[in-house]
């Protein structure tokens, strides 16, 4: 089949290499794609968040599956847009896709649902936000409630710098900290079955040892050696189909991936938020120890036959992404700086270790940075000290002036196997 990827990002390159390597994709689109993601697709211009553009390039690229990554054109309607035109599409409806667009949205199906989450005010006026941050007390999590690129939590245990979040927000959602570990696992849906996938752990916070700032993520990896071998089960039964069950009772069904971000608390699992999307950078370690071809999997969500879909074959490999980010990010990071070394990587470390792109282009041969986060170099092994190792001995091969990235991504759980 001819297959449509739209975004930009990591996310979008490690699917877009992940369907280059399955034998029914018989042409690959990207748009708008990137530097790294031109090596494996063929590259279009479009507004990702224009759902006509969408809807009528894949008409004229005959595409016969669409699979919009980012969570941005989701809640905007494009795959609506694209299912519109008649083209099968991998993607959330812009109402489902609200169970990441809207926190309050999600709380509410998490209610209907009965999923077990944290406690939470939904708040609009000072007095309001004040007498929730009053009736946690600290650690203060403080959520807009809207999206925010994955910017747009605190979690501090100075009230005013809650404050002072919250009131940036025009709708904001306080909720009680949850303690424990935390855990992405991914589902893909058609609205009725759900076909969990493996679970992964990410690391929000700029600088080792999580400190720093929240970020989009600067790294994740898998398996999880760790948690409870039930945890998939578990979750399956009490939050992921809940979730779809409730949405397609209220009308609006899920169909794509749904992501359950989760704590693992003392008092048992509760889900931090959900999102309609791929998790970046946790994909880019799922897709690595993926061995089902992923095409048939997205179109059978798409077409509403998952139930028809084999179950998954996974790799027995670990895999551990470590994310390279630009100078000054998350704040105001600087672009147009070259990357150098990118061919080393693959002269020296393929195939166990790769760059997926984030945020590139190219200029003339050259590739420069093009965004806060700009690349995320994947490792596979035998085990999470060998990917690590791998993908830390991929990542000293690349410059970038003024780059930055974690050091202790997957350290302790790679200790502890």
């Amino acid at each position: 089949m001819k297959v449509l990827v739209i975004g930009g990002g990591a996310r979008e390159h490690a699917l877009c290499r992940s369907l280059s390597l399955d034998p029914d994709v018989t042409a690959l689109y990207c748009a708008p794609g990137n530097a790294g993601i031109a090596e494996v697709a063929e590259l279009h211009p479009v507004d990702a968040l224009d759902g006509d553009a969408v809807a009528r390039l894949a008409t004229e690229l005959g595409a016969e599956l669409v699979v919009v990554g980012p969570e941005a054109p989701l809640v905007a309607g494009v795959a609506d847009a694209v299912r519109a035109a008649g083209i099968p599409c991998f993607g959330p409806s812009g109402e489902a896709a609200q169970l990441e667009g809207s926190k309050a949205f999600a709380k509410d199906v998490m209610a209907g649902a009965n999923v077990p989450t944290a406690r939470s005010y939904v708040c609009t006026t000072p007095a309001e936000i004040d007498t929730a941050l009053d009736a946690f007390g600290a650690p203060y999590v403080v959520k807009d409630d809207g999206l925010a690129a994955g910017k747009g939590v605190v979690v501090t245990d100075d009230v005013e710098a809650a404050r002072a979040h919250a009131l940036a927000c025009d709708r904001v959602v306080i909720e009680e900290f949850l303690d424990g570990p935390e855990v992405s696992l991914f589902a893909i849906t058609d609205g009725t079955t759900v076909l969990p996938l493996q679970p992964a752990q990410d690391f929000k916070r700029a600088l080792d040892g999580d400190e720093g700032p929240n970020t989009g993520g600067m790294g994740a990896y898998s398996p999880l050696p760790w948690a409870d071998p039930k945890l998939v089960d578990e979750v399956m039964q009490t939050v992921l189909q809940p979730t779809v069950d409730e949405l397609r009772r209220r009308g609006t069904p899920f169909s794509g991936l749904l992501y359950a971000g989760l704590a693992i608390t003392s008092r048992g699992v509760r889900v931090i938020e959900f999102n309609a999307r791929f998790g970046d950078p946790e994909t880019q370690v799922v897709l690595a120890r993926l061995k089902t071809p992923l095409a048939g999997v997205l179109l059978g969500s798409a077409n509403g036959t998952l139930d028809a879909v084999p179950a998954l074959n996974w790799r027995d490999d670990a895999a551990v992404t470590v994310v390279i980010a630009s100078h000054n990010y998350p704040d105001t990071p600087r672009t147009g700086d070259p990357i150098e070394g990118l061919a080393d990587v693959v002269a020296q470390d393929a195939p166990d270790a790769f760059v997926l792109h984030a945020g590139t282009r190219k200029d003339g041969n050259a590739v420069l940075s093009a965004g806060g986060r700009v690349l995320s170099v994947t490792a596979t092994g035998k085990d999470l000290a060998q990917a690590r190792d791998r993908a830390y001995t991929a990542v000293g091969r690349i410059r970038l002036d003024g780059s930055q990235h974690r050091t202790d991504i997957a350290r302790k759980a790679a200790e502890e196997a």
